[in-house]
């Protein structure tokens, strides 16, 4: 699989994604993929950061993740999504990213790119699935091809039960309620393993 590139594509305020995408990207890794883990551009104003101190230090201690180009999306042959919901939506710095792409989707260079993806949020029932379906919808208009890990391994139970992409909760904290790193790697290994699939079929191997 050494020729299957996956872009773990990651929004996050305060690292609780940040963290999911690393376990992403190990996962990957460990499927024998060539992984870019790439961050969506803040677009929030410095003072809507600066009036939370969590949100400026995890913005200062990633400052040299490189963010996510329209180049990322063409390259890769997977795009593994890990993102926040926001009233049971993509964040709108992930809608902004998404928006621009349309000149990619209209000369055909996302088609059957396979994608999966994970969310959080601070409630149980705080839109993580709804988020991730969200996501989901538009991946179905660009052409990609979906893998949810569904229950295909004990850690998606584990891990709280999401078939659509992993999920967590986050406590005021900011720590995670459930233990979620081995559903993230089954995930993201399960994700690159049928992008090699995908990929090998389309090159006629």
């Amino acid at each position: 699989m050494t020729n299957t590139k996956v872009a773990v594509i990651y929004y996050s305020s305060t690292g609780t994604n940040y963290k999911l995408a690393q376990w992403a990207v190990e996962g990957a890794k460990a499927a024998g993929a060539e992984v870019k883990l790439l961050k969506v551009p803040e677009l929030a104003p410095a003072a809507a950061i600066d009036s939370n101190p969590a949100w400026r230090k995890h913005v200062d201690e990633t400052k040299d993740v490189p963010e996510v180009t329209h180049a990322d999306l063409e390259w890769a042959d997977s795009f593994i999504f890990s993102i926040p919901t926001r009233f049971g939506n993509v964040p709108s710095q992930v809608k902004q990213f998404i928006d621009t792409a349309g000149g990619l989707w209209a000369q055909g260079k996302l088609l059957n790119k396979v994608v999966s993806a994970m969310s959080s949020a601070q409630n149980l029932h705080g839109g993580q699935e709804q988020t991730i379906l969200s996501l989901y919808t538009t991946m179905y208009h660009w052409g990609t091809i979906v893998v949810a890990p569904s229950y295909g391994d004990p850690s998606t139970f584990a891990a709280g039960g999401n078939p659509y992409g992993t999920s967590v909760t986050i406590d005021g904290e900011g720590n995670m309620k459930e233990d979620v790193e081995a559903a993230v790697k089954y995930q993201a290994k399960r994700t690159a393993t049928v992008a090699s699939y995908v990929k090998a079929g389309l090159e006629g191997k």
